[in-house]
């Protein structure tokens, strides 16, 4: 009997482990099981944010490399423009200049530029990146759709003055001047202001200064300098009479300065809506500011010149056109369509006014208006940001704040420019020649220069 009991004792204890360690067994298989599941999902998650981090990097790359591309195209407009709007007899110079600032320019940038305005910053310009070291040549390194999208805006600002300079300029020192405002003086000033885009960092941003795509970056260091460096190549011959009133040499083509000035336009839009380097949405906002500020300024110009000389003057609308897009450059992103239309037609009446004014007043001979286009209006678009920004603005309840840190930038720039463009030309002046002879300019810089002509063949006659 008793074996029986203890029989009974141990089956019922079996049991008992049983009914116990089953259940716990089967909900340890549980937990098991979901923690699979659950990581079978996380996988899958962290899989997608990948594979769309990396996509949306791979269309950063590719927006921010085509509107590099449209700025390039620029080159054409500044071209056609620049010569459109001067004498057939200095049509390959100006062609050449636009070719060789932006080659040597691209060389300059990428050996010194881009080191000065983005590398790690000592305080006053970058001291890293130097021929882009550090780079993975094996790769698609960001530094390299960065690197191409600068040089275009390099390139630009080196071409802004030619226009002031044209058709009296020594080629040989068009190209020695072209050198330094692509390695040194747009650089350094480019990093006080952009400098954090890469690894810097300038004291204009540290005060918040708003320059979206380079109102003044770009084109008020290129206007300013184009301010030097006519004033001291002097104006061309005939271009003021012995009662030192101006007197108009009309260009050869103005067919050819409106083709210019519509590629302009067209590459605006990878101007101000590339400068997000990003591809999403905002491309579109931005260039319907862009847009609407080019628009507006084309009237206005029109308008305005109308008023003054009793003709709605093709060059001063298109002049009026590029008004509005170097006016809006810096505050296409921070502005709604009301403050870019605004901006525009400012611009628009501003460019008129400032050409009359250092045509008649100040003497400077710019035959394309390129100090007032660039210089003039380039500071304009750089204060109004202090006025019509959605955020600080002063027309939108941000008081002076915005628009005070707005005028030191603006006058840093001019000061920067200006005065390095005086040293700069003055001393090219004394040592290699800045300026044809009088024959040579009579006869046109095609001949005396590149020993060829634009227009082979061909002679205008002016009916008596």
């Amino acid at each position: 009997m008793r074996i029986v009991s203890k029989l009974k004792l141990l089956m019922w204890s079996v049991l008992l482990a049983v009914c116990v360690m089953v259940p716990l067994g089967v909900m340890a298989q549980d937990a098991e099981v979901a923690g699979a599941a659950e990581a079978a999902v996380e996988a899958p998650v962290d899989a997608v944010e990948a594979m769309a981090t990396a996509l949306q990097d791979n269309i950063n790359i590719v927006w921010t490399c085509v509107a590099a591309f449209l700025v390039f195209f620029m080159q054409a407009g500044f071209a056609m423009v620049e010569s459109g709007f001067t004498r057939a007899k200095n049509t390959v110079n100006i062609m050449m200049k636009n070719l060789m600032d932006f080659s040597i320019g691209t060389l300059a940038f990428f050996i010194v530029g881009f080191g000065l305005m983005f590398g790690a910053t000592n305080g006053l310009f970058g001291t890293t990146h130097f021929l882009l070291s550090g780079a993975d040549w094996t790769g698609g390194d960001w530094n390299f759709t960065f690197l191409i999208f600068q040089t275009v805006f390099a390139g630009t600002a080196a071409t802004i003055v030619s226009g002031a300079m044209a058709e009296r300029t020594k080629f040989s020192g068009y190209l020695a001047y072209s050198v330094f405002i692509c390695a040194f003086i747009y650089p350094i000033f480019g990093s006080w202001a952009w400098g954090s885009l890469l690894d810097g960092g300038g004291w204009l941003e540290g005060l918040g200064f708003c320059d979206f795509a380079g109102s003044t970056v770009v084109h008020s260091i290129g206007g300013w300098l184009a301010l030097a460096g006519a004033i001291v190549v002097g104006p061309r011959i005939g271009k003021y009479g012995p009662d030192k009133k101006p007197r108009a040499i009309p260009g050869h083509n103005i067919a050819l300065a409106a083709l210019g000035v519509f590629i302009l336009w067209f590459g605006w839009f990878g101007f101000n809506p590339g400068s997000t380097t990003v591809g999403d949405g905002e491309i579109g906002r931005v260039a319907v500011t862009t847009n609407l500020a080019a628009a507006a300024g084309a009237i206005a110009a029109m308008v305005t010149a109308w008023i003054i000389t009793k003709k709605p003057d093709g060059s001063m609308a298109l002049n009026g056109a590029l008004a509005g897009l170097v006016s809006i450059t810096a505050p296409c992103y921070t502005v709604s369509g009301f403050g870019a239309v605004a901006i525009g037609l400012a611009g628009g009446v501003l460019v008129v006014l400032s050409v009359y004014f250092i045509d008649s007043v100040l003497k400077v001979d710019d035959p394309v208006g390129a100090v007032s286009v660039h210089g003039v209006c380039g500071a304009w678009g750089t204060l109004s940001c202090g006025l019509f920004n959605l955020d600080g603005g002063l027309f939108y309840g941000g008081g002076l704040k915005l628009l005070g840190v707005q005028a030191i930038g603006v006058l840093a720039a001019f000061a920067w420019a200006f005065g390095t463009g005086l040293v700069l030309f003055f001393v090219i002046k004394k040592t290699i020649g800045l300026r044809v002879s009088a024959a040579e300019e009579a006869r046109g810089l095609d001949i005396g220069e590149h020993g060829m002509e634009a227009y082979s063949g061909f002679q205008i006659f002016t009916s008596m």
